[in-house]
């Protein structure tokens, strides 16, 4: 579905990366891109630059660290991802038509608890949990079976918290 709406464009690693821009309210960082493709810094560095040459993305350095960058989607991959999900979606409803509500009801729970227990095999789980990659859900089933910290429930509270912290140019001592 990628090579017919992107053709040779775009890999499957670049869309991976568009797609958590988009999910986590375009407040990610290199070091977020890297940690999520399982890359070093400097490598999650070229492949966002690729993706800003091509008019993908957009860079811009945070105020409060300017050795930081945050992404930002452009009107370009904004309608490239609005063209994959419209692929993707028909063939997927095409797929799950062939079995009953409760079959992909009981099927999507015993899958969940199989990758929640494999997941829950890790080393540390304190370790920020990106088992689910692009797939993001609001309740996800990683964090709950598998007890692991989700990335994007992470950058969801940082922001939060961010919005709630007073600022420091006001701060009263």
């Amino acid at each position: 579905m990628l090579q017919e709406v992107a053709g040779d464009k775009l890999t499957f690693s670049q869309l991976k990366l568009l797609y958590l821009v988009a999910h986590t309210n375009e407040h990610t960082t290199i070091g977020d891109a890297a940690a999520f493709l399982g890359i070093s810094n400097a490598a999650a560095s070229k492949a966002v630059d690729k993706l800003v040459r091509r008019r993908l993305l957009r860079r811009a350095e945070i105020q409060e660290d300017r050795r930081s960058s945050q992404l930002s989607l452009t009107e370009t991959s904004r309608k490239l991802l609005e063209a994959y999900e419209a692929a993707r979606n028909p063939r997927a409803a095409r797929a799950f038509a062939q079995f009953s509500p409760e079959e992909l009801q009981q099927s999507s729970e015993l899958l969940d608890r199989l990758a929640g227990a494999i997941v829950q095999q890790g080393a540390d789980p304190n370790q920020i949990c990106l088992q689910c990659e692009i797939y993001y859900r609001e309740k996800c089933r990683f964090g709950e079976l598998g007890r692991r910290n989700c990335f994007y429930q992470r950058r969801r509270i940082d922001k939060a918290d961010a919005a709630l912290a007073p600022s420091e140019e006001f701060a009263v001592e």
